[in-house]
């Protein structure tokens, strides 16, 4: 009968639907109360023989055994021992002169020592530089006309904000304890006050102002060095800013983030824009040519139809998107499509394990391109025939039928990694780079303005840019607030960048 047809067609796409908003339901929570890594054990199916083996083989099973296990040492699990360059405070306990003479009358000889080591903290203190300049004048000539100075008195010092109490080490704390650490402005502002100092957060948040306007011209040449660079990747995450002009303080804008420059001196570079419009990676990209790594956001398609620029795709976003498929499965890992994600996590982890071998042997960018046709283009290629033919099998918007779609829409980006030796799978390292701006969001909440977004963007640059170089933050900071008002062109600028700063010098500071 055509009704009972129509209703068991009508039927069927609700079961459908139903199943697809289940499936949706249970990766929420997965994500929302589940285990935030990517990381899983694919579960061994041995294991469920136990329950499928007989009677009589499970008695044998518990049968005792004899077994043999050789000799071996167990090295002994133990503190690391503390640093050998950190100053130490000696204390002797020693015994009394009484306890030192023997019941026989003789006194009782040194015959060794035992020494033990703790690790102790002084709080951090705060001293006053008090920069005194001497005056001179001719008391012979004083009251004599002349076309001179009369007083002579040497030049103010230099100084990143000139006229303020705030010295560089100072500045370079309070930047560092908030970009770094993740402490915002009002709880540095109770710290200072348990040391015995008032600083207010509304000064600190002017000093980082300032610094950041005086550290712009660095962060031009920091842009340069971006886009000379044979690979740039690029991301970007939100950042809620409360006034602008033209924009609610519920909108949502974006942190975007440039890394590139030499692969061996990596440069990064954050900007603030209230939108994640691709506009603004194609005006950043405008004179660029060479690869661009990224994600799959539509914002990046205008990529592909440069011809001066290859567009790398990301196989860490590929991934992700079986693995949340797993996740949706929970403990019941039995369905069909579960079995599916697991093998495509599984034939991507063959590619990555390639990827390991190659940087644990050390390989260069040649014998990495060379190892690639070798071994990682056969995998790609039949990675690529499994998608093709698991795509007519699922529903497209089921998570596998996403995952799956997503991966093939990716496909001519994906396999671009295999084209160079100095690429890389997935765009792993902007992600990191930008990770640590997404935990200080979670402190500070928001920016209060466009300004202060900005703001930020400078700093963290400078401090990535550090951190991506191998310096210690502050003391390279330290040592930037120092010299930056006496670098006076665009040489003595550049020395500065983190890339081409003596490193020796900057040790050497850290060890005094």
């Amino acid at each position: 009968m055509p009704e009972f047809d129509e209703l068991r067609l009508h039927l069927q796409r609700l079961e459908q639907e139903n199943d697809l908003l289940r499936e949706q339901v249970r990766l929420l929570r997965a994500q929302l109360f589940g285990r935030k890594s990517e990381r899983f054990k694919v579960p061994d199916d041995s294991q469920f023989l136990l329950f499928e083996e007989s009677v009589a083989g499970m008695e044998k099973a518990l049968e005792p055994e004899e077994i043999e296990v050789p000799a071996h040492t167990r090295k002994k699990a133990g503190r690391k021992p503390l640093p050998e360059d950190l100053p130490r405070v000696e204390v002797i306990h020693d015994i009394s002169d009484e306890e030192k003479v023997c019941g026989c009358g003789c006194t009782k000889s040194r015959i060794g020592e035992e020494i033990s080591e703790q690790l102790d903290i002084i709080p951090a203190s705060f001293r006053v530089i008090r920069h005194i300049r001497p005056k001179y004048a001719c008391r012979r000539c004083e009251g004599v006309e002349d076309d001179g100075p009369t007083v002579a008195i040497a030049p103010p010092p230099a100084q990143i904000i000139p006229k303020s109490i705030v010295s560089a080490g100072l500045l370079a704390h309070v930047l560092v304890t908030k970009f770094a650490d993740a402490v915002p402005f009002y709880r540095q502002e109770g710290q200072f006050s348990r040391l015995g100092v008032e600083i207010n957060r509304t000064s600190m948040c002017n000093w980082a102002m300032q610094a950041a306007e005086t550290c712009q011209p660095l962060l031009e040449l920091l842009h340069k060095e971006i886009l000379s660079g044979p690979l740039i990747n690029v991301d970007e995450t939100t950042v809620q800013v409360l006034s602008e002009p033209g924009r609610s303080p519920t909108q949502q804008s974006y942190m975007w983030l440039f890394r590139g420059g030499d692969p061996e001196r990596p440069a990064l570079e954050f900007q603030y824009h209230p939108t994640r419009e691709g506009e603004v990676a194609a005006t950043y990209l405008r004179d660029y040519r060479g690869y661009v790594q990224t994600d799959g956001y539509v914002g990046y398609d205008f990529i592909d139809r440069r011809d001066d620029i290859t567009h790398v795709g990301c196989w860490a976003h590929a991934r992700r998107k079986f693995v949340e498929v797993i996740k949706s499965a929970g403990k019941n890992r039995s369905h069909k499509k579960i079995g599916a994600a697991e093998e495509a996590v599984e034939q991507i982890r063959q590619l990555y394990a390639i990827e390991k071998d190659a940087r644990n042997r050390e390989l260069g960018a040649a014998e990495i391109y060379q190892l690639r046709q070798e071994k990682s283009r056969p995998l790609v290629a039949a990675f690529h025939g499994w998608l093709l033919e698991h795509s007519a099998k699922v529903p497209p918007k089921s998570l596998l039928g996403k995952a799956i779609f997503y991966a093939l829409g990716q496909w001519p980006r994906l396999e671009k990694y295999l084209e160079d030796g100095r690429l890389r799978m997935d765009n792993n390292l902007a992600e990191n780079a930008i990770r640590p701006f997404v935990v200080g969001r979670k402190n500070w909440l928001f920016s209060g303005n466009a300004e202060g977004a900005r703001t930020s963007a400078a700093i963290y640059s400078l401090i990535e840019n550090a951190k991506a170089n191998g310096l210690e933050p502050y003391w390279y900071l330290r040592h930037l607030f120092e010299r930056l008002p006496l670098a006076k062109n665009e040489d003595k600028l550049r020395a500065l960048l983190p890339q081409y700063i003596d490193r020796e010098m900057l040790a050497r500071r850290q060890s005094d």
